[in-house]
């Protein structure tokens, strides 16, 4: 009897625990929105969902609305991509490279002439 309520105690842990997780911002994603990369459009099964992740829209892992209209699904490269432009985003640094806070200096060819003038 005693090995009996010690299995139903684990199962009713593991039934809140899973309840718990239901209620989180990913596995409200993952029911709401098609197991797929919002940027690379891989497509993820059973197997590979675990590299799928819940990308904030606006960076703020607080601002987990009902409608999940502040989540997108990435894959974990893209997830990084992600991060890593908005990193250099708020470093200065654009894709454009329009304004940059530093750039590089080194100027391979600018003795070139002086050199070739030199061998001659």
């Amino acid at each position: 009897m005693a090995d009996n309520s010690k299995l139903n105690q684990v199962v009713a842990n593991a039934r809140r625990a899973s309840d718990q997780r239901e209620k989180g911002y990913r596995e409200q994603a993952l029911k709401m929105y098609p197991h797929i990369c919002g940027r690379c459009a891989r497509e993820f099964d059973r197997k590979n969902l675990p590299e799928l992740t819940v990308h904030h829209r606006d960076h703020n892992h607080d601002n987990n609305p009902a409608d999940g209209s502040n989540w997108e699904l990435l894959c974990i490269y893209c997830h990084d991509n992600e991060h890593q432009r908005q990193l250099e985003a708020s470093q200065g640094n654009t894709s454009a490279g329009t304004s940059r806070k530093s750039s590089a200096t080194f100027n391979p060819f600018a003795d070139l002439k002086s050199m070739l003038d030199s061998k001659k």
